[in-house]
């Protein structure tokens, strides 16, 4: 199969849909929030033309109150993929989301299943002492984790804790135990700017362009449902989190646009950290003429072994 990956708003989208017009190429969406039904600004989610021109599995199937895992993308990837293959297409992995492209490739540890009211004692814990503390108590129980964790991310902060919690072992213990499976033929390819001030601007101006296009109305349809708390996976996702913040009148409307176009930026940051880690990856910079014709080039030559 075929891996797109990239940081945020570095272009994937429209290189995919090239790639699919171009090859027999299939896309399914490796994006932890593009999984929700209406959350569709705020994820950048492909319009109905795009959508026309190149089908994309593994998007806009749950509801915002369900929580959605790596274990259940492995499932449903593995499954998507074989009724690509059994169409006669291949694979074309697209997305940004990390842990979803290591879980995959990697396979999956055992780990305990989520304990509800431990998951609201680290909530309560988070909401009080914010995540400084919690990401300090990591380090003291699993200085590995803890080194991978950022501290300004509480969904993974909390996971960790948890696990120690309920286990007596560190996350990081379970990590190293998993089995990775046996993989298919892989043909990794990352798009990334050689130039981090361009990825920036592009953030701001699609920021913008989402306010624009009504993504605070979308927060606002969001929040009047009643059942969507903000300790939710999709509610703590990028940009959501800082509307909602704005909608509860926590700051204003400038300072909310001031911390989505921060907050998006500190995550293509982590992202850009990661892909640094794909070593067995072709890498493009998507601030560089050409990059778009070298890719096709490549994966044209290397899906003529595959077919």
């Amino acid at each position: 199969m075929v891996c797109l990956m990239g940081p945020t708003a570095a272009g994937k989208t429209d290189l995919a849909v090239a790639l699919v017009e171009a090859l027999p190429l299939e896309i399914i969406s490796v994006d932890s929030v593009m999984v929700y039904r209406d959350m569709d600004i705020g994820t950048a989610k492909p319009d109905a033309e795009t959508l026309r021109r190149a089908p994309h599995r593994l998007i806009d199937f749950l509801d915002p109150a369900d929580a959605y895992s790596a274990a259940r993308f492995v499932a449903d990837a593995r499954r998507e993929m074989a009724a690509v293959r059994a169409a006669g297409r291949i694979p074309l992995l697209v997305g940004g989301t990390g842990l979803y492209f290591r879980a995959l490739e990697q396979g999956l540890a055992w780990l305990p299943e989520a304990d509800p009211e431990l998951r609201a004692r680290l909530s309560a814990e988070l909401a009080e002492a914010g995540p400084a503390a919690l990401h300090a108590r990591l380090a003291a129980v699993d200085p590995e984790a803890a080194a991978r964790i950022h501290p300004n991310d509480p969904q993974r902060l909390q996971r960790a804790l948890e696990v120690h919690a309920l286990t007596g072992r560190p996350l990081s213990a379970f990590h190293r135990e998993q089995s990775p499976p046996g993989r298919p033929n892989w043909l990794k390819l990352v798009l990334a700017p050689q130039d981090r001030g361009w990825l920036h601007a592009r953030v701001e101006r699609r920021f913008d362009a989402m306010l624009a296009a009504g993504f605070v109305e979308e927060v606002e349809h969001l929040c009047r449902r009643g059942d969507l708390t903000p300790q939710m996976p999709s509610m703590r996702a990028v940009g959501y989190r800082q509307v909602r913040q704005y909608l509860a009148g926590e700051y204003d409307y400038a300072e909310m646009r001031l911390r989505g176009v921060y907050a998006t930026r500190q995550y293509a940051k982590r992202q850009l950290t990661w892909l640094r880690g794909e070593r067995d990856a072709h890498r493009y910079a998507a601030d560089r003429p050409g990059y778009a014709a070298r890719m096709l080039s490549r994966v044209t030559r290397e899906l003529s072994g595959w077919i």
